[in-house]
């Protein structure tokens, strides 16, 4: 895509993002139709979205279409459970024979089935050509933040964490047994550590947790007890200004800073506050610049203007940023992994979403157009296709999970009541199952508003705006 316009390149970037994410819906859909088709149903549309068609066509008695609002698809199937309030009425209202409660089951379950062979068949993909591991590897501590509940707790630079609340842990991020995740997933009002310190072997360390405060709009951060792994690196990030004393020191965009008045840097917070304690003394900084390591002194200087919200002291006009050493190493796991880690993932999003004593709910989760972020950051990275490739598995997985579940509209709602039919002989009255289902379909797509409506403002007001206006000499 080099010969592209940045914005032809954005154009197709978006383009193959829709395109995959119609294909898992139109895999799924497959299962149903073609299930359909070999148990001798009535078919009257296969839709690809809901909501009134902006394209149909109508081929051997079924009307393809594709629906106007982006969230999932369907097969209208007038002998399964009627749909209509949600599917929209038949096109044929003649009356069809009645169907046995297996066929109905049989359908039913075909839709999550080709969701889970499309997850293997990617699972397969993956195995072969690989993928990025995208974790970091270590699991001992950086640095404590002065004053957070991690330094409240003794945890000390160093300490090699074994597990957290019990649960041993692989890594710091980027995979469910990792010290992230197992903090902000964590229950309770306080998380145990056990660690191993260098000198003294392990102990056991309790922690309490903070929680970030956001928006309304945005959603809830997840618990922190504020520490960072080790290997952190502190890069500057920004440079604000011409006449900012960064600026005339010649430091520079992507400088990595080894050391602050010869005090080895350890995170943006930490290098942070040794900038303040100098007040306008002249701040010795020791950066690495490509292969290259330079020592640069900076004076700091009170700014004319200032950032809403902040009270005028010494600055340096400096921007940081901590920067993760993060294993991107291309790892091949087998098949089977990667189903069950995706099965754990989806395990411990319902269990933490559902747990009172957590503090994951339904705005952590993710719809359409989140899931859709995902994948466009994802081809704008490196190995691309690799990582869409892993995250249709984790994808097709939740597809199919979520649909087995016995809820009304879901296939496992249809599966329950197909089983109840056998069991009671006759099916559920007509009446009462659209009140059920327009009740629940309600409930769903108010959900759906509420989670897109976080997938489109999460990230609004999250940065702090203004920049700092230095004097001219």
């Amino acid at each position: 895509m080099g010969t592209l316009s940045h914005a032809a390149q954005v154009a197709l970037v978006i383009l193959v993002v829709i395109l995959i994410f119609n294909l898992i819906i139109f895999i799924h859909e497959l299962g149903h139709y073609w299930a359909a088709k070999w148990r001798g149903l009535k078919i009257d549309r296969f839709q690809i979205w809901f909501g009134k068609p902006i394209w149909s066509k109508t081929i051997n008695g079924v009307q393809y279409g594709l629906g106007w609002i982006p969230a999932g698809g369907f097969v209208a199937l007038p002998q399964m459970a009627p749909m209509e309030s949600i599917e929209g009425g038949n096109r044929d209202s003649a009356p069809l024979p009645p169907i046995k409660p297996l066929d109905k089951i049989i359908v039913a379950f075909a839709g999550p089935l080709f969701s889970f062979l499309l997850a293997l068949l990617a699972a397969l993909a993956v195995w072969v050509v690989g993928k990025p591991a995208d974790k970091i590897p270590t699991t001992v501590v950086g640095s404590v933040f002065a004053d957070g509940p991690a330094a409240k707790a003794g945890l000390q630079r160093g300490d090699k964490i074994l597990e957290v609340n019990g649960h041993p842990v692989e890594s710091w991020h980027g995979t469910l047994d990792s010290v992230f995740m197992r903090i902000a997933t964590s229950e309770g009002e306080q998380i145990e550590f056990t660690v191993d310190r260098p000198g003294e072997g392990q102990k056991k360390l309790y922690s309490f947790f903070e929680i970030e405060p956001t928006k309304w709009w945005q959603r809830r951060s997840t618990r922190s007890v504020q520490m960072l792994p080790m290997g952190q690196r502190v890069v500057i990030e920004a440079i604000s200004g011409e006449n900012s004393p960064a600026e005339k020191s010649g430091l520079k965009v992507k400088d990595e800073v080894l050391a602050v008045n010869g005090i080895p840097a350890e995170s943006t917070v930490q290098v942070t506050g040794l900038i303040r304690e100098a007040g306008e003394k002249p701040v010795a900084f020791k950066v690495k610049r490509g292969e290259e390591t330079l020592d640069i002194a900076v004076t700091p200087r009170v700014p004319v203007q200032v950032p809403q919200g902040e009270s005028p002291r010494p600055m340096i006009g400096v921007g940081f940023d901590d920067d993760v050493v993060v294993d991107t190493t291309i790892v091949h796991p087998s098949p089977m992994q990667q189903l069950t880690e995706s099965v754990r993932t989806m395990w411990v999003t319902i269990t933490s979403v559902a747990s009172p004593k957590s503090n994951i709910g339904i705005d952590q989760l993710s719809g359409p157009i989140g899931i859709a972020k995902v994948k466009f950051l994802m081809l704008l990275m490196d190995h691309p296709w690799e990582r869409i490739l892993a995250f249709m598995v984790l994808l097709n997985i939740n597809l199919a999970i979520l649909n087995m579940m016995p809820l009304p509209v879901l296939d496992g709602g249809h599966i329950t009541l197909a089983t109840m039919e056998a069991i009671a002989g006759r099916p559920v009255r007509a009446k009462v199952l659209e009140f059920v289902q327009v009740g629940f379909a309600m409930v769903l797509f108010s959900l759906m508003i509420y989670v897109t409506s976080k997938d489109i403002f999460d990230g609004v007001g999250r940065e702090r705006s203004g920049k700092l206006v230095f004097p001219t000499n």
